[in-house]
Order: structure tokens, then sequence, then C-alpha cells
């Protein structure tokens, strides 16, 4: 689908510029010296300023506008979700069945399948934005963002809409004041890379030898399998995309080995047809979580067998206690246990060193596990998840209630997906609706 995108531009019934005349003469008034920097160019905001244009920052958009509150949506890509656009394998599904993935006011469409695929998500997601008439500001990259004098004020370096990959127009220095800011960045604005040793100088020389193939690359970077066909590739991570990954190196003729460090719990996404997360969702509501654990791990256990015997170790704790005490989301199977027994996907442990090149290999690393054996790759791809940059420009601020009494609000930082977002746009949004009423009455 075609990507639309908006120019930054002052919307009179959205933002209004503060720019004084005043301070627009003084630049000009002293020829005789070097000028000095060009003040940022000042918008008030009328409503709320939302920070990211993932399904956090449209949800919240979507339901802001359902309840009559203006806002403006930042976005540092050129496009709207570009995790999902730019950041994701080509055979992604999403893992739960639609309807708990459904952003607020707005179905999935009846012919979508049960799991729609990444492709179907992004039509969604674009639909999405044009039925609730979210117009995001791209290339709107924040610096910073503090509390001063009671509105918030934040800086960004926004790219001209001419702008390409690479540079070649200019950026502008904007300051948005508003007096509501809404965070919608999430948890995966970054790839996260471990601190393993030598992994930093494979990655070095991998980027050095131009023109090839990198050797070394984060699961963002990962589209498929086909340029690895034959290929002896390392996955660092278990999680849900580390198995995906490796089921789609099998897929394409490569040989997947999975690096599983920490114990994990592996389930069915599905049991004689039905969803082992709707089913969960649905026993929680009743029964003890303890004994929905013994439940789905009981299930886990007749649908995949023993996984232990195979390298993978499933935590003491079960697996909603685990996600509830910790935030680890079990691991939905789609295929990848299967191989795993069949020893298509090969599993080793804990990666202690990383060695640039393998014995005998031309190209490729080597990797000296914590059991002291050696395994050589082709290629490694860290399958490591991601972390918030949220910390890098939001100046002395913590998420909490005492925050939202100061304005500043925050979506998709729960860990609960697309259900939780759902969630929290909705009461966010009626938060917000209220209070601009009670400011309309006023006014």
């Amino acid at each position: 689908m075609a990507q639309q995108e908006a120019e930054v531009a002052v919307a009179p019934s959205t933002m209004v510029d503060m720019q004084s005349k005043d301070a627009a003469a003084a630049s000009h008034s002293n020829h005789q010296q070097p000028p000095p920097p060009p003040p940022p160019q000042q918008y008030w905001v009328n409503g709320a300023l939302i920070i990211g244009a993932g399904p956090a920052g449209l949800a919240v958009a979507a339901c802001l506008r359902e309840q009559g509150v203006p806002s403006v949506v930042l976005e540092r890509a050129g496009c709207i979700a570009p995790l999902w656009q730019h950041r994701t394998y080509a055979r992604l599904k999403l893992h739960l069945p639609k309807r708990f993935c459904e952003l607020p006011l707005a179905p999935f469409p009846p012919h979508f399948p049960e799991y729609p695929s990444r492709s179907h998500f992004l039509s969604y997601l674009h639909s999405y934005a044009r039925r609730f008439a979210v117009a995001p500001h791209f290339r709107a990259t924040v610096a910073s963002a503090r509390r001063h004098r009671g509105v918030w004020r934040v800086d960004a370096h926004v790219a001209s809409s001419d702008d390409g990959v690479g540079g070649g127009g200019r950026t502008r220095h904007v300051q948005y004041v508003c007096q509501w800011l809404v965070v919608a960045t999430g948890e995966n604005a970054e790839p996260f890379v471990p601190d393993i040793e030598g992994l930093r100088r494979c990655i070095v020389s991998a980027r050095a030898r131009a023109g090839a193939a990198p050797v070394v690359m984060h699961a963002a970077e990962y589209r498929s399998g086909e340029h690895l066909r034959g290929k002896r590739v390392l996955v660092v991570g278990c999680g849900n995309s580390g198995m995906e990954v490796c089921l789609d190196l099998c897929h394409h003729g490569a040989s997947p080995s999975m690096v599983v460090r920490d114990a994990v719990h592996v389930l069915p996404r599905e049991v004689l047809g039905r969803s082992t997360f709707a089913m969960s969702a649905a026993m929680a509501r009743w029964l003890p979580l303890w004994l929905v654990d013994r439940v789905l791990l009981a299930m886990a256990a007749l649908a995949l067998g023993d996984v232990e015997r195979y390298g993978l170790r499933r935590p003491a704790v079960g697996p909603l206690e685990m996600k509830k005490r910790e935030g680890r989301t079990p691991v939905l199977d789609t295929g990848a246990v299967a191989k795993i027994r069949s020893g298509q996907i090969k599993v080793v442990p804990e990666v202690r060193r990383f060695l640039p090149g393998g014995a005998g290999a031309a190209v490729g690393v080597a990797a000296e596990l914590v059991d002291g054996s050696v395994v050589e790759a082709d290629a490694v791809v860290l399958a490591t998840g991601y972390r918030s940059n949220v910390a890098s420009w939001l100046k002395g601020q913590v998420n909490g209630a005492e925050e939202e009494c100061r304005g500043l609000y925050a979506v998709g930082f729960t860990g609960r997906g697309l259900a939780g977002i759902a969630e929290e746009a909705i009461r966010i949004a009626g938060v917000l609706g209220k209070a601009w009423s009670r400011q309309m009455e006023i006014n």
C-alpha cells in the first residue's frame, strides 16, 4: 500500500505559532557580529502531543479524536509503524488471534485470517490512520522533553519533506509546547545488542567488508533466509523471534543453531484448534494463576512432548506467573519444536565469546560456548529483542500516576502487547476528554 506522509505544517486548529516578531527582528539587528544560532520555531499544541506513530500512537490519536480532543503526532521515521514496516521479517504473523490485537474502535476486516500476516496488519494500520484522520508529522526526531513553568516543552529536529535517506535537505529545530504529553514510542524503539566478548569486533569487521552480506545482523535487519540457503547460521535468542527466525531459515534450506541461555516456557499456539492464549485468558478469570499454569503445562506436554530433552529447560515458575512477576512472555510454537526434534534446528548453550573467522572458514565467525565447545557459523542473527529509548530524551521524569497529574502519559510500556495498548489508549483518552471538556466550558 502506498505510504502517505504528512509534511510538517502549522494546522491552525491544532498548533499556534509562538515565534515573536521581536525575536525575529532581533536576529537581524546586529550586522557587524556573526549571527547567533536562530531560535527554534515554537508552536503551542492545542490538546495533546503524541510521540510515536506506531500502533500505540495511532490508537491514542484515534481515541482522542473520538473524544473531541485535538492532537499532534510526531514520528522520527518517514512512515507510520516503522518497526512493522522496516524491522520485521517477511513471514511474520501475529502470535495471538486477531480479536486480541485490534486497536480501539476498529475491528479487523472479517476476511482477514485468524492470525494476520505482517502485510495484513500493515494494511489494517494504514486504513486505521485514514479512517481517524491521523496525519503524523514525519521525520521529527525528539531530542528532549521537559516540563517547564507548568507546560511541556519538546525539542525536535524536523527534516524537510524533500529530505531523502542520507540527507540533502535541511533540518529545522522546532519546539512544541503543550499541556499534555503522551509517550507512545513503546518498548521496542531500539534493537538491543548484548555485551558478549568479541561480538562488537565481529560486527565491525563484518561492516568493513563492503558489498558482502552481513555476517552479524540483528533480527531487525533480517527479512528472509533466502540469501542464507545452505549456510550455517547461529541464532542468539530463543524467544518468539528467535524461534521463528530458525523456522524461516529451515524453510530456506539453511542450518540454524539456536542459543538458549535461560529457561524458557514453550507452549503450543493452539490445542485442538483453539488458541492457547484465549483459553488461558478465559481460565484466568475464574481460576488462580498457579492452577491455570498447571493446565497450560499439561497441554504443552501433550502437544509438544518433553522439550527439556532437547535443551529447552522449563522455568520453575509457571508461564503466567512468570509473565506477572518478570514480564517474560512464553514462546508460542508455530512449528519450531518439530524442527528441533528432527534435528533441523540445533539447540546450543549460552555463548561465552565470539571469535572472528571459524577454523578453516574463509568467511564467518566462531562462537565459544559456556560448555567449552565451539560452534562455527557463516552468519549470526541476534534475536535479542529491543529496548526503549525514552530515557535518552525524557528529562528527569518517571512514569507513574504522579506524572499523569502533571500531564505526562505513557502507552505501550506494560508488556501486554496490542491488547494492553488498546486499553491504555481508551483510558487516557477518557481522562483527557473530560479535562478538555472542562476547559471548553470555562472558555
